[in-house]
């Protein structure tokens, strides 16, 4: 299944997933998501043309947020919108952040 056709999950008592791990789930998203040195986030610089499509982009973002009970940090300015993911209860990378990610690139990606 992609992960763009699945749903985040409850996390209880997981550690995070591992450099391989993260580098295999990052290979099915967007080449421009970044994995941080550490792995323990990935991050993707959305551009955009105003300031009226950033925010657009921010609320259709927060939307898939609020359905997936899984928010990312975001750093939004005029054009463009840095959205990065982590998993805070197991402090690294979770499935759920990569799941997200394929959601939301579909927003502005033909992927």
């Amino acid at each position: 299944m992609l992960l763009r056709e699945k749903s985040c999950s409850p996390l209880k008592d997981i550690p995070p997933l591992d450099e391989q791990q993260a580098s295999s789930l990052l290979s099915q998203l967007d080449q421009q998501w970044q994995l941080s040195e550490d792995h323990k986030s990935i991050s993707f610089d959305f551009q955009f043309n105003n300031f009226h499509e950033t925010m657009s982009f921010v609320n259709a973002l927060a939307w898939i947020a609020h359905q997936q009970d899984h928010h990312p940090e975001l750093e939004v300015s005029y054009k463009h919108c840095l959205v990065h993911y982590s998993t805070h209860s197991v402090d690294g990378l979770s499935e759920n952040d990569f799941i997200c990610a394929a959601k939301i690139e579909r927003l502005v990606l033909q992927t």
